[in-house]
């Protein structure tokens, strides 16, 4: 009789969780409203560096993302407009945990719920519903970032970043391609970081092909030749592809 109860109780738990995470998955994506997402900096390689710039952040860094959404919205005729807006919030200094490179899939998924445990506990602004840790990194220590990840389930990202304002701009498309992920956004580019033709181009139609002007946002980057692919400079290079405004929920142009 006991195990009957325990087996019962375990798949309460299980459908509470099902159902909470398609009620995430549903209400991030109406539309309805403005998506509240609240950002926090993090210093995340315990640099002077980056301690300023966490230090020295505002919520006016915030503006050229949700400028981008706006313009982008409107080409799709989403509303509200804007149809996200950004807070910033405290700084925190727990790291978020890590996941190794070339971990299995027991290990992914173990992570996962680590730091979906983790993210909950962080108290964002009133309302927020998508988190987004960005840890800041001084580019002197390092010329290349750990992975960022955006993930649905539990609505939060962990970013990396340059704690250099040089870079703010290349910061934000990082930002905006792994929120559009937490939100059922697919990556647009292959195993040799090009984006993958035409979902992940900007202008797929444009004749000659190459070189494109702009990045598709979950492409990443900007197609020069078949063979190279430039990093965009801000998010006035960006824009968001059809195939990608639709998994958010957005409709085609």
């Amino acid at each position: 009789m006991w195990r009957k109860v325990r087996i019962g109780i375990l798949l309460l738990i299980l459908l509470f969780v099902a159902l909470n995470t398609w009620f995430d998955r549903v209400y991030s994506t109406d539309w309805q409203n403005p998506l509240r997402v609240a950002v926090f900096p993090i210093n995340g390689d315990d640099s002077a560096v980056s301690a300023r710039y966490v230090q020295s952040l505002d919520g006016a860094h915030l503006l050229p993302l949700e400028n981008f959404f706006a313009e982008e919205g409107k080409a799709y005729d989403v509303k509200p407009v804007p149809p996200i807006r950004f807070s910033l919030a405290a700084p925190i200094r727990e790291l978020p945990p890590q996941l190794e490179p070339g971990t299995g899939r027991l290990g992914v998924m173990l992570w996962s719920l680590r730091a979906r445990w983790w993210a909950s506990r962080a108290e964002g602004p009133p309302g927020s519903e998508i988190k987004l840790f960005v840890l800041y990194h001084d580019p002197q220590r390092t010329s290349s970032l750990p992975h960022s990840t955006g993930l649905q389930k539990g609505l939060f990202g962990i970013v990396h970043v340059f704690a250099d304002q040089r870079m703010a701009g290349s910061n934000d498309t990082i930002i905006a391609h792994e929120l559009l992920h937490t939100l059922g956004a697919s990556d647009k580019y292959g195993a040799d970081n090009l984006p993958r033709f035409p979902d992940g181009y900007a202008e797929p139609q444009r004749q000659p092909r190459y070189p494109q002007q702009f990045a598709e946002l979950m492409g990443g980057r900007i197609p020069v030749s078949a063979g190279e692919a430039e990093i965009p400079e801000s998010l006035q290079q960006v824009v968001i592809g059809p195939l990608t405004a639709t998994e958010i929920g957005w409709s085609p142009r």
